[in-house]
């Protein structure tokens, strides 16, 4: 079944990206997602793809000239990072709002300013009410599936776009072990796109982007809330099916060493894998330590978190971005509110880290585990919110 590769982060992407073979990728390079698009135009030049690749002078072009493919009834692709998200942000509300099932790859990298090219989580956190379904990656082989599975995602009856995250130079250049599925097990998977609402069919006519005032307005975007509450089932049953070719089953969220755990940690993206080293060192030295990774974000799958924390003893909540002005970083928040009806109160702190591609380490972690020691024990919460790493 397939083969093995070693594959930086953007080439994974690529590699998923060539195996999906997209009718329309249209994009613009901007560091650190370049590779992707960079190593995908080898591809279509070499002839492996029959994608019609569409080179952009900025990305809102790039997601403009998605949503126009999209609407005509091609299956559209791109991939972004930070300040070419934002410059995208438009169209992206757009794309949602059409209920274009357009699959982005985005690369997670400080916004600016100042200008930073490393990693956080501020530009796919701050479009988290766009609309789009996020899918987040805690290395490269979850990049190469959940891009697969994006797909069949986005096109079935939610018709929403999905953008699949991970962590810019973190992942994106890190080379990794990674698994490749077939070509024709990949195609038979994502299956064709036929898109029922074609600009293009002329004996059903449509309309894309007309003026919305109040009278219909309020109703489209009901639909957008119930195609969104559908996602959840759908995002599992994809998880499912994949697992039949691939053997790596997926959900909402992933539960690591949860069964008894008191103290329990939550995280998304890359840093999921160095708490799980944590986890592992705490087991062994007697501590009941856990971890909840957050898979999809958008839809937030309150229930399944509600599930996994109701046997803990305090929750740390790690946030790679930061929410000016609220009480917390965007996790830590909507965690917070799945809480506040269960019957048992249950400590959650959060922890800011990581911003601008700052390092987290095996000690910081630690920390956070002790500091919830001292929680589970004292029943205390010193600092509701606190910082980690950052110089005083």
């Amino acid at each position: 079944m397939g083969k093995v590769l070693g594959l930086t982060g953007d080439e994974t992407a690529a590699e998923a990206i060539r195996q999906i073979d997209p009718d329309v990728l249209a994009a613009y390079p901007i560091t650190p997602q370049t590779e992707t698009v960079q190593r995908f135009s080898e591809f279509v030049a070499d002839g492996l793809v029959s994608t019609e690749m569409v080179r952009v002078e900025s990305e809102h072009s790039a997601m403009s000239a998605c949503v126009g493919a999209s609407a005509a009834g091609a299956r559209a692709m791109t991939a972004t990072s930070a300040n070419g998200l934002a410059l995208m942000w438009e169209i992206v509300y757009i794309a949602a709002s059409l209920r274009l099932p357009i699959v982005m790859a985005v690369v997670n990298r400080a916004m600016s300013g100042p200008i930073n090219i490393h990693c956080d989580h501020s530009d796919s956190m701050g479009a988290r009410d766009s609309g789009w379904i996020q899918l987040y990656s805690e290395n490269c082989q979850e990049i190469y599936d959940n891009l697969i599975q994006a797909v069949h995602i986005a096109e079935s009856e939610v018709l929403l776009p999905v953008m699949v995250t991970f962590d810019g130079f973190i992942l994106s250049h890190a080379m990794e072990r990674v698994e490749i599925l077939e070509d024709e097990q990949v195609k038979k998977f994502v299956g064709e796109y036929k898109n029922p609402h074609s600009l293009l069919n002329i004996n059903n006519p449509v309309t894309y982007g007309p003026l919305d005032l109040y009278d219909y307005y309020f109703e489209h975007k009901r639909q957008q809330v119930e195609a969104m509450e559908k996602a959840p089932e759908v995002i599992q049953e994809v998880g499912e099916e994949f697992a039949k070719i691939s053997g790596r089953s997926y959900g909402l969220v992933e539960n690591y060493k949860l069964e008894n755990a008191d103290l329990v940690v939550v995280a998304a993206g890359s840093t999921a894998g160095t708490v799980k080293e944590v986890v592992d060192e705490l087991r062994e030295e007697g501590v009941k330590a856990g971890l909840l990774k957050i898979r999809s974000f958008r839809p937030f799958p309150a229930k399944e978190i509600n599930q996994a924390l109701k046997g803990a003893k305090a929750v740390a909540v790690l946030d790679r971005s930061a929410s000016f002005g609220a009480k917390g970083g965007p996790i830590f928040l909507e965690i917070r509110s799945s809480l506040f009806e269960e019957a048992k109160r249950i400590p959650v702190v959060n922890y800011i880290y990581g911003l601008g591609g700052r390092d987290i380490g095996i000690e910081q972690i630690r920390s956070v585990y002790q500091n919830l020691q001292r929680i589970a024990q004292t029943k205390e919460i010193e600092k509701l919110v606190d910082y980690l790493g950052v110089r005083e």
